[in-house]
């Protein structure tokens, strides 16, 4: 179990990796939208750190452990999904000063387009798991605070796509 929630927290950053060199190209997103998508990192590894962290607890009953561990399974399907997109989104750091005809702004649309799909779908799944769960009250608790993340970068992805 241990190992599982190390792994999450090495992957727990992967949302915001995925955007973050974004970051560094100004031609390509605002700074507002620069703002938002720094605030995914922490968001992300504070969820992943809580859900490792409750599950290990040992006032925590069994059933609702389980639920919570599921969840960490989730999540990091959904890291290993986006992770496809992350060489893309790295090549934005490379090619920069092209204007407004930034080849850049179709691969940042691509990258955010299919991390939106791959994040509609998986919550899906999150929301079957909660369903699943909602008679633990720790683990439907935390089921809910997960798809508020997902929902949030969700949000996010969708805000920058429209404006490109």
């Amino acid at each position: 179990m241990f190992e599982l929630a190390r792994r999450s927290l090495l992957k727990g950053g992967l949302i915001a990796a995925l955007l973050l060199p974004f970051a560094a190209n100004a031609g390509v997103l605002s700074e507002s939208d620069m703002q938002k998508v720094q605030t995914l990192k922490p968001l992300f590894a504070m969820l992943m750190n809580d859900l490792s962290q409750t599950a290990r607890r040992p006032d925590v009953a069994a059933d609702d452990a389980n639920c919570i561990n599921s969840t960490i399974q989730e999540l990091l399907q959904i890291s290993d999904e986006l992770t496809s997109y992350e060489y893309l989104i790295a090549m934005d750091k490379d090619l920069t000063d092209f204007g407004e005809k930034s080849p850049m702004r179709d691969v940042v649309k691509f990258a955010a387009d299919n991390s939106s799909a791959i994040l509609t779908s998986e919550r899906k799944r999150l929301v079957h798991l909660s369903d699943q769960c909602g008679h633990f009250p720790l683990a439907s608790s935390k089921a809910q605070q997960t798809l508020q993340v997902i929902d949030t970068t969700t949000g996010i992805l969708m805000a920058i796509r429209n404006r490109l």
